[in-house]
């Protein structure tokens, strides 16, 4: 086995931190339409009350300057655990290895244990159950996490750090950056801020706060080591995966996933989520999604009920040594642009192969993370600034970026019609489509407590083709046709890889 496969094997471990338990994940996603909470980020600063780790007052000139002595840790400590929650999600024990499309580099952390729940003394199957953390980022109850806490949950519960327990539904999900948001039903809450994860520095020391092994309320203390690591770790639940992960050696471990890294002065500057491990436990290093990116991910979710993602259609490598020798580059840091997507927003803007991409709206890129999270700030529609040296000239482009076609979120059925059927709905992509063999049609992401599981044996995966022999376009159009039946339904569908058309009729 390689080097590369070897690390991102051991880092992999990190993203199945909840499943202590015994279990796994898969698509759990509902959409609402809370506040923006575009007021809820805040541009950390730098700590203002240097002091001695012992407490005392920092004595200038006895020492190191007093902006570089550690500052005493409970107050960002105090401030972080109030707002840092335990999830608890319940599984569905009916799921197999398949549907829950397991990575190949999870499956060796089951161990023993069983992942789709275990038989209990009266001889019924226990449901599986996972655990880990989430972060308070306003008073009303939301509270962010990561993607892989809360997928495949049927149901989720959160503790608080004041031991209140709350039933909390997903407001929404996005597996490229393994963030996701929830809700509880609370008011007055503690909450943390958003920093600016660009101002984070390396050195700097930062609290990681979760819910390790099921102990509440841990912090462990560490300095940033790394900012805009790649560990290759989201792709196998992602299409389009962004790791642009702040690396620490704040001890991280099973059941922190989506727990808080906070600065000095107690703002989010990211959610913790992997670690480089070859036990599962923590081993010296781990890596949390930059508060940068988990912002622009919550706050599309709660303005749009999915991610906004601004794209500029290009392949890129990083500028090495090599590069440089092999192109004549005259230039030897940077991004080189190596080919472009059918509609490109950087061809059309002017760019050119070759160009090495150096500064993004006077930021300077080094590296394809840097850029990935450059632009993962961006909706399509924005206009960016890049400077690409061309055959040594400097130039500056502005280019505005597209979306890309993806499956939309999952469609949030009326509540009518969710309490009936019980099924949770996601578009096709042209290329699925493609691979299916059809015209059109829409996933069933989830099957929940309802008719269609009482009565059929309809899996996830299903693809609706018609609904009472009417041709469905997209998961929008199916809810609405779905939302005025009365009597009865005819569901008419194909399972991926599976040219049979089959059958469901339903009452309703």
């Amino acid at each position: 086995m390689s080097t590369s496969r070897n690390f991102r094997k051991i880092t992999a471990i990190a993203l199945a931190s909840a499943l202590l338990g015994g279990t796994s994940y898969a698509t759990y996603e509902h959409f609402g339409k809370p506040d923006t909470i575009s007021t809820w980020v805040n541009n950390a600063t730098p700590f203002v009350r240097p002091a001695r780790l012992d407490g005392k007052a920092a004595t200038p000139g006895a020492g190191a300057p007093a902006a570089m002595i550690p500052a005493d840790f409970s107050f960002a400590s105090k401030k972080a655990t109030a707002a840092v929650v335990h999830i608890k999600s319940t599984l569905k024990p009916e799921r197999t290895v398949s549907q829950m499309d397991i990575p190949e580099e999870f499956r060796d952390f089951f161990g023993d244990r069983n992942p789709f729940g275990q038989q209990a003394p009266d001889g019924k199957m226990e449901k599986p159950q996972a655990t880990g953390s989430g972060v308070i980022i306003n008073p009303d109850g939301y509270i962010v996490t990561n993607n892989h806490v809360i997928q495949g949950a049927e149901t989720l519960e959160v503790t608080l750090a004041d031991k209140h327990t709350y039933k909390a539904e997903v407001i929404g999900s996005d597996p490229n950056t393994d963030i996701a948001l929830i809700k509880i039903d609370a008011k007055n809450l503690p909450s943390l801020s958003f920093g600016n994860s660009e101002n984070v520095q390396v050195g700097q020391w930062v609290l990681a706060v979760g819910n390790p092994y099921n102990l509440t309320s841990t912090v462990t203390a560490g300095i940033v080591s790394a900012k805009g690591r790649n560990i290759n770790i989201l792709g196998e639940n992602a299409k389009a995966p962004i790791e642009s992960f702040i690396q620490t050696d704040a001890a991280v471990n099973p059941g922190n996933s989506g727990g808080a890294l906070v600065d000095l002065n107690g703002n989010l500057i990211g959610i913790n989520t992997a670690i480089a491990s070859q036990t599962g436990s923590f081993a010296g290093y781990s890596f949390a999604v930059p508060s940068s990116i988990a912002h622009k991910v919550v706050e599309d979710i709660s303005k749009f009920g999915s991610v906004q993602r601004g794209y500029l259609g290009v392949g890129i490598s990083e500028v090495d040594a090599a590069k440089v020798k092999s192109f004549d580059l005259k230039v030897d840091e940077g991004v080189r642009v190596e080919n472009f997507a059918d509609e490109s927003a950087a061809r059309e803007a002017g760019i050119k192969i070759g160009d090495v991409i150096t500064k993004i709206d006077g930021h300077d890129i080094t590296s394809v993370p840097q850029l990935q999270e450059a632009i993962a700030q961006h909706k399509p529609s924005d206009k960016v600034t890049m400077n690409v040296n061309r055959d040594g000239v400097e130039k500056a482009i502005t280019v505005t970026l597209k979306g890309i076609s993806e499956p939309s979120a999952v469609e949030r059925p009326s509540p009518a019609v969710m309490e009936q059927l019980g099924i949770e709905l996601k578009d096709l992509t042209n290329q699925q489509k493609k691979e299916y063999g059809i015209g059109s049609g829409v996933q069933v992401a989830q099957i929940n407590a309802g008719k269609i599981r009482q009565n059929t044996d309809m899996e996830e995966g299903f693809v609706i083709t018609k609904i009472d022999k009417t041709p469905v376009a997209n998961a929008r159009e199916a809810v609405k046709m779905l939302q005025g039946k009365k009597g009865g339904v005819m569901i008419e569908g194909v399972y991926p890889g599976n040219e049979e058309t089959r059958y469901f009729a339903i009452g309703l």
